[in-house]
């Protein structure tokens, strides 16, 4: 819960600061609040966008630790070191971005008429933020729901019908919501960091040779992503739903909302390691 709060953080950053700007230049057609505003409106979208990746591949490694690793997961995940690792995500996220103010790449681009990284302004730092940004996230992402998805079908195919350990269905959903949040991602974003990885190879050639509408739709395709979550989270996740539909009906009747969140307070829940089995307890099944 945590990296998810942690996540929508990330994605209702870009709606703070940088959109608005980007709506004013929108309005004057071109950009007139200035080369402050346009760095720190540039900076800011570079921390949403790494930091969306960061916390998805962060929530990646939770589910995969939960999962295939459950009899560890209390003592790698306890609270202390998972707000620790929150704060390396975005100590990591911060250093990934301010890089952008000595290569000069945070621009007003007129085609989008926002203040955004320049895939031609450095071809290596272009390189290093696709690496970072996108490959070596989806490299790691992949490779803990593909062990999560061959655990999850041999449990279901081979497990012996005396062993109580299954993979509770809550479980599933929540992998199966973080799972369709990765691909989305990954959907949104391929075009663009495409564009800007076969930029940065030879920027003289192959820039000019790229269409500008394929340019804007690629760039607000990949922002259109930080809407897309909560969206998902709503469509996938029944607890999301009720609470959506708790929030709607509150606006309507602020006394429900208050009273609402007097139970809440007095209701606790605890949540213990999944059941699921462990690839490294082999005395248990021979499924692995």
């Amino acid at each position: 819960n945590v990296f998810v709060v942690s996540l929508a953080l990330a994605d209702l950053v870009v709606a703070l600061y940088p959109y608005p700007l980007i709506l004013v230049a929108l309005f004057h057609n071109g950009w007139s609040l200035g080369e402050t505003h346009c760095k720190a409106s540039g900076f800011v979208m570079g921390l949403s966008v790494i930091g969306s990746i960061f916390n998805i591949t962060a929530i990646a490694i939770n589910r995969y630790c939960y999962v295939c690793h459950s009899f560890a997961y209390n003592k790698v995940y306890s609270w202390w070191n998972t707000m620790l690792y929150v704060c390396l995500i975005w100590v990591l996220t911060v250093v990934a971005t301010v890089p952008n103010f000595f290569v000069g790449s945070l621009k007003y681009d007129h085609r989008i008429y926002s203040c955004t990284f320049t895939q031609t302004a450095s071809s290596c730092y272009t390189i290093t933020v696709v690496v970072i940004h996108f490959i070596l996230p989806i490299t790691i992402v992949s490779f803990c729901y593909l062990r999560i998805w061959i655990l999850v079908i041999r449990v279901r195919k081979k497990v012996k019908s005396e062993l109580k350990l299954k993979l509770k269905p809550s479980d599933f959903r929540n992998f199966l919501t973080m799972f369709v949040v990765f691909v989305i991602f990954a959907f949104c974003w391929a075009p663009l960091n495409l564009i800007g990885l076969a930029v940065a190879i030879n920027p003289s050639e192959i820039a000019p040779k790229i269409p500008e509408w394929l340019f804007v739709v690629s760039y607000f395709m990949a922002y259109f992503n930080s809407c897309l979550n909560a969206i998902i989270y709503g469509l996938l996740n029944q607890n999301f739903r009720k609470e959506y539909k708790q929030i709607l009906m509150s606006l309507w009747t602020p006394a429900l909302f208050f009273q609402n969140t007097s139970k809440a307070g007095t209701e606790i829940q605890t949540s213990k390691p999944s059941p699921a089995l462990n690839n490294n307890d082999q005395t248990h099944t021979n499924t692995l």
